[in-house]
């Protein structure tokens, strides 16, 4: 088996990661720059920290002004520090007879799975964590108001174009800004408004990864199966398994507005040499990523 075993699994994880690292609804983020700081290296409170600068500040504006000297305003600025999530695989294993060689098949085929996992996690987390906590003045949640999808006893209405342009309106109310607003779409919401042909059909039946994505009511439009789930205008907690009346919501953002964040990806790994009986491999990998608003207002959601 080749010296460079364990590097060689790390290095396929690493790539699995950076090709597959994206979600449609996350491009063009930025990824803040930012070091990222570990802190408790191999211990189990170990994290990664970042810093970044952020201020509500802004001027206030004198018009036709007369008198001097100039009023003074201080200006304030704050640093907020933002722990990475960390997402852990299961240990693997996986003998000899599977993997002499190292070919590279059989260590995507590993790897693949694990990769695969952490993505899952991450980006469905990164979703919650975006997504507006419930309505407030400055976080707006507002209700489907199209007809019940599947008769009354069903009880999901049916998301309309009214209902975004309405959420257009609560957003130009706060003067957000008209460029970088983003709208990720529930799949049940994608697909009420492919049902309206008139407006939308080929507009979205016709989109495909790498066009440009449809704009909607002043929002880019984009789609994910993994949406959080709500009760109402209430978003349920991370993980909570949805009941009768919980359904999935659509969230909106300003892109600028997002803090987005790879951190370290680490692989554990324990050679089939220290395991004299069953001669099999170890392996697991620690990743760490966030994707979180900056401040609690310019997101919103249709629930």
């Amino acid at each position: 088996m080749p010296a460079n075993f364990p590097e060689v699994w790390r290095a396929r994880v690493e790539t699995n990661l950076r090709q597959t690292d994206s979600a449609p609804w996350l491009d063009g983020v930025e990824e803040l720059d930012t070091s990222v700081l570990e802190v408790g290296s191999g211990a189990a409170s170990e994290q990664n920290v970042i810093h970044i600068p952020t201020t509500d500040f802004e001027v206030d504006v004198l018009v036709n002004n007369s008198a001097y000297p100039l009023a003074l305003q201080a200006y304030t600025d704050d640093t907020v520090t933002i722990q990475l999530d960390k997402y852990q695989t299961k240990v693997i294993t996986l003998s000899d007879d599977q993997v002499i060689g190292a070919s590279y098949n059989r260590i995507d085929a590993a790897t693949r799975t694990l990769t695969q996992g952490v993505l899952k996690k991450k980006y469905g987390r990164a979703a919650h964590a975006i997504a507006p906590a419930a309505n407030t003045a400055a976080t707006p949640v507002i209700l489907t108001s199209g007809p019940v999808a599947g008769g009354a006893a069903f009880g999901r209405r049916v998301l309309v174009y009214a209902d975004l342009v309405r959420l257009k309106g609560l957003w130009d109310d706060l003067e957000i800004d008209e460029q970088n607003r983003r709208l990720v779409l529930c799949t049940d919401h994608w697909n009420d408004l492919l049902l309206d042909r008139e407006r939308f059909g080929d507009n979205f039946s016709n989109y495909r990864t790498g066009n440009v994505s449809p704009m909607v009511a002043g929002f880019e439009i984009k789609q994910y199966v993994a949406n959080p789930y709500y009760t109402g205008t209430t978003k349920k907690a991370y993980g909570a398994a949805p009941v009768a009346g919980d359904y999935k919501a659509s969230f909106a953002f300003y892109t600028p507005n997002i803090a987005k964040k790879t951190g370290l990806t680490k692989q554990y790994f324990e050679p089939s040499v220290n395991d004299t009986q069953n001669q099999t491999n170890k392996y697991a990998v620690r990743h760490y990523f966030i994707a979180v608003p900056k401040r609690a207002k310019y997101i919103g959601a249709i629930a």
